[in-house]
């Protein structure tokens, strides 16, 4: 069975409802075969990137950055994931006040250094999420476990 580990920190019911989202996406009925692994960003290990097949990504835009919970994480895990997680696929979301410009910045250059393959459009939200972005999160988190299937 397939591992799908979602990493987030969400720390505001903006980012609550994104994350419910995805979560909502990656374990419907249609999915099967994939085992989803939830992880607040500062419990995340690298065991947890290890044993998983792929990955969905959450934070809040803080100070034009991820935050600094994703920010740990990826501390944590990047050299000991390096080379065992090359070409595993992925996706994020991200929340922000305004601008979301340098935590999505952020994102890709890490995951482009993990060399971890991006299997969906990444989901940006300003603001207060509308329906639209709802969906684009479910879709998100869909998209990635159904890829993962066998």
């Amino acid at each position: 069975m397939a591992t799908l580990l979602i990493v987030h920190h969400t720390p505001s019911p903006n980012c609550r409802t994104l994350f419910e989202a995805v979560v909502s996406g990656a374990t419907t009925d249609e999915i099967e075969g994939v085992r989803v692994v939830r992880r607040a960003a500062l419990a995340a290990t690298a065991s947890d990137v290890l044993d998983a097949d792929g990955y969905l990504l959450g934070t809040p835009a803080n100070l034009g950055y991820m935050s600094g919970a994703l920010k740990h994480f990826f501390d944590q895990v990047y050299y000991p994931c390096l080379d065992a997680a090359q070409g595993r696929p992925f996706g994020y979301w991200v929340h922000g006040g305004n601008d979301v410009t340098g935590a999505v910045r952020a994102l890709e250059s890490v995951t482009t250094g993990l060399g971890w393959r991006r299997a969906a459009d990444a989901v940006t939200v300003t603001g207060e999420p509308g329906r639209a972005d709802v969906e684009a999160c479910w879709e998100l988190g869909a998209t990635v476990a159904a890829g993962l299937m066998a």
